[in-house]
């Protein structure tokens, strides 16, 4: 059995990887599997690879809401602050 790596989870590419590329390589790995045609195991592969950048990308789309969070609290504070004098 040969093993297909280049479908495999790699945590130091995924980390390195932006929304938009993460997103990008989510639609080639969903494309890929609803075309069919693999082999069980680069399914499989393929399978992993997507779970990890569909996780990737909620990350970073966790991290926009915290971004947006914080400077809507900051605006907030400000804004109430200058209503105070």
């Amino acid at each position: 059995m040969t093993e297909n790596n280049s479908a495999a989870p790699s945590t130091d590419s995924l980390d390195a990887l932006s929304y938009e590329e993460a997103r990008e390589q989510l639609v080639a790995v969903v494309s890929r599997l609803e075309a069919g045609g693999a082999s069980l195991e680069e399914s499989l592969a393929l399978w992993e690879r997507g779970e990890a950048l569909a996780k990737r990308c909620e990350d970073w789309l966790e991290g926009a809401r915290k971004r947006l969070a914080t400077a809507r609290d900051a605006s907030n504070d400000a804004g109430a602050a200058a209503g105070t004098d």
